[in-house]
C-alpha cells in the first residue's frame, strides 16, 4: 500500500493490479549493489482467509502485530523490545500477522 518511505499510500489495499517497481539493494542490505525489478500483488486479509476456508481449512488463530521482527523497511525505529516499527506510525498499523489453520477432516 505505502510508498517505500511510508510517507503516503501509493497502492490499493485490495488486489487490483500488479505492483511493478525497480529498487536497489535487498531487504537484508539496502546498500547492496543489486538492482531488482519486482512484480508484486497486495492481498487483503479477507482474500487470504477466504482462500483458506474455500480449500477446507479452519482458521484457528489470526493475530496482527504492530511491529516486525526484522529491519526490512525504510524509516524504521527499533523498539525497547528489539522489534521494528515505522517511524511516525508506531503502534498505528499492522506490520505482520500470524495465522494458524487446520485442515478439516
Amino acid at each position: 500500500m505505502f510508498d517505500d518511505t511510508f510517507s503516503r499510500i501509493d497502492y490499493s489495499y485490495f488486489n487490483q493490479n500488479a505492483i511493478v517497481s525497480q529498487s536497489t539493494g535487498t531487504n537484508a542490505d539496502r546498500n547492496a549493489a543489486i538492482s531488482n525489478l519486482s512484480v508484486e500483488w497486495n492481498h487483503s486479509i479477507s482474500e487470504i482467509l477466504q482462500a483458506l476456508i474455500k480449500h477446507g481449512l479452519r482458521i484457528d488463530i489470526l493475530r496482527e502485530f504492530d511491529y516486525s521482527s526484522y529491519d526490512c523497511f525504510s524509516n524504521t525505529v527499533k523498539t525497547e523490545d528489539g522489534f521494528y516499527q515505522i517511524k511516525g506510525l508506531e503502534k498505528k498499523i499492522p506490520m505482520i500477522y500470524a495465522l494458524k489453520a487446520t485442515k478439516s477432516a
